[in-house]
């Protein structure tokens, strides 16, 4: 590839959304995203970006983004860079194919749009499976742990002490859900 077949690439991709504030610099802005194309000074390496979400956000998740790392992003990877959560794509520039470079521009896209949830997800099952360890641990049962869940939200410890009724139920239907689901997973 070279410098100069970046642009048709990137307009043939997102047409007018294409900017190009330097020679070395193209910029890519939708309303859904913002990405940014690099190359080094030397020519020799591109760099691709796109902001996911702020790094207090995810700051609780940093284990589960450092696992998609190494197992699920391919060759795209997240960092973090400016207290901004980034998808970010490296390669050599000298070597790498157009497709590679449109292929590299579409899983930036699909981190973007996938987002943080599955990592907040991947959180909240983690902090249950804690919450099943203890349980059990004290020789509790399922019913149990319901009980003493519906105990705490009742008396204000979880949860928020005025709580409308129909949300605390809806609030325990996913507690039952989450801890049903995995119970019989965890020693």
């Amino acid at each position: 590839m070279i410098p100069e077949e970046i642009t048709p690439i990137l307009k043939n991709l997102f047409g007018e959304a294409v900017k190009t504030p330097s020679v070395d610099v193209w910029e890519v802005e939708t309303n859904q995203f913002r990405l940014l194309v690099l190359l080094s000074e030397n020519k020799n390496w591109l760099r691709l970006l796109i902001p996911i979400a702020p790094l207090a956000d995810v700051r609780s998740f940093l284990e589960e983004i450092l696992e998609a790392n190494f197992d699920r992003t391919q060759e795209t990877r997240y960092a973090v860079y400016q207290n901004v959560l980034w998808g970010v794509f490296q390669s050599n520039f000298l070597t790498i194919a157009s497709e590679d470079f449109t292929t590299a521009i579409q899983r930036l896209i699909a981190l973007k749009e996938e987002g943080i949830e599955s990592f907040f997800q991947a959180l909240i099952e983690r902090q249950i499976v804690q919450i099943i360890k203890a349980a059990k641990m004290q020789g509790q049962t399922l019913e149990a742990t319901m009980q003493n869940l519906e105990r705490f939200y009742a008396e204000g410890l979880m949860g928020e002490i005025d709580m409308k009724p129909e949300i605390r139920e809806k609030t325990l239907a996913a507690w039952r859900f989450q801890l049903e689901r995995l119970w019989s997973e965890v020693d």
